[in-house]
């Protein structure tokens, strides 16, 4: 057990990069801080990081930028090969952040059924006020996982709705990414041009074209909120 927590502790280390703006630009963005916590939806999975939206948006604005993702991770609870949930994680991101993204609740739908809705909403609100207290003069934004196959009441619907529902008792505006990403992940051929693997046995995680896709979509999202 000691082994693995230390294992975890050297898994938890972010990925931080700084992007200094190219020129000069009134960007209102350039030189903050944004912290990626998710699963590997924000790690990546099998590809680099450097492909994906969130990195690429980063680049783009001239963000200093972290990634706290870790493949498997839930926001509810916490797994012995998968570490711990995001629900307590989130005390191990940089003390100060401009910009806090969550991207996660695909592996707590998988297990909806073990951990029960009440404590995910439970965690997913403690997780919430957590973040208020940490990040007071941050931007905290949330995005909820992809939409399914047979969607309609399913447990990555069930997920979805609290997502919106316990993140709006807080005032964090969270993105609907199974209902207004326009990705498909339902449909077996849009897998085979936007997702790792060509889509087969894989409905997380986008290859380098999907993160293209998607981030316009994102990025409209994030700038609503965004000081001008």
């Amino acid at each position: 057990m000691c082994m693995m927590k230390r294992l975890w502790g050297i898994s938890l280390l972010a990925l931080c990069t700084w992007f200094p703006a190219m020129g000069q630009t009134a960007d209102p963005l350039e030189g903050k801080s944004i912290g990626l916590m998710g699963d590997s939806y924000v790690r990546n999975h099998r590809e680099p990081v450097e492909n994906t939206w969130h990195y690429k948006f980063a680049r783009k604005h001239g963000m200093r930028y972290f990634n706290y993702g870790r493949n498997g991770n839930c926001i509810s609870v916490d797994l012995e090969q998968w570490g711990p949930g995001m629900w307590h994680r989130y005390t191990d991101m940089a003390d100060s952040l401009d910009y806090v993204v969550v991207v996660g609740g695909h592996n707590d739908a998988a297990r909806l059924d073990q951990i029960g809705p009440e404590l995910f909403e439970q965690r997913l609100d403690e997780l919430c006020e957590g973040l208020v207290e940490r990040y007071p003069r941050a931007r905290i934004l949330f995005f909820t996982p992809w939409t399914c196959k047979d969607f309609e009441g399913s447990n990555r619907q069930k997920v979805v709705d609290a997502m919106l529902r316990v993140c709006g008792n807080h005032g964090i505006p969270v993105f609907d990414a199974a209902r207004r990403s326009g990705i498909h992940a339902d449909s077996d051929r849009f897998r085979a041009c936007y997702f790792q693997n060509g889509g087969r046995g894989d409905t997380a995680h986008l290859n380098a074209a999907g993160h293209d896709r998607f981030l316009p979509v994102a990025e409209a999202f994030i700038l609503q909120y965004v000081p001008r």
